[in-house]
């Protein structure tokens, strides 16, 4: 199985570019609206109030999707967020894995069993 991590400080990011590339393959209905860093990604749909429609992360997405993962394979280093750092890991299928981070740097962990 293949998972998307980062390896560097500061937190797994796409770039607006890798982000748009997802959504689009997903077949997610958006728009972009622009920030000072690049754009904020929104769904389509309103509220029966008309309010705000809902704000689509990054963060959110699956890290062992196999979009994902094409994505950052195929683009390499123009997938990276702004902080990121990203890379695809291949673990065994059978395994029961968790991401665990220090400071924006993952690892993937074989999960175990926790009591406190």
């Amino acid at each position: 199985m293949k998972i998307v991590i980062n390896k560097d400080h500061g937190g797994f990011g796409l770039s607006d570019k890798a982000f748009e590339r997802y959504l689009t393959e997903n077949g997610t209905t958006f728009r972009k609206v622009p920030n000072h860093y690049g754009f904020y990604f929104y769904t389509e749909e309103y509220d029966s109030l008309g309010d705000k429609a809902e704000m689509l992360w990054d963060m959110d997405i699956t890290r062992n999707d196999p979009v994902l993962v094409r994505i950052v394979e195929e683009m390499g280093e123009d997938a990276f967020g702004r902080y990121a750092q990203l890379k695809v890991i291949e673990i065994p299928e059978n395994v029961d894995w968790e991401i665990g981070e220090y400071d924006g740097m993952e690892w993937v962990a074989e999960k175990h069993r926790r009591w406190s």
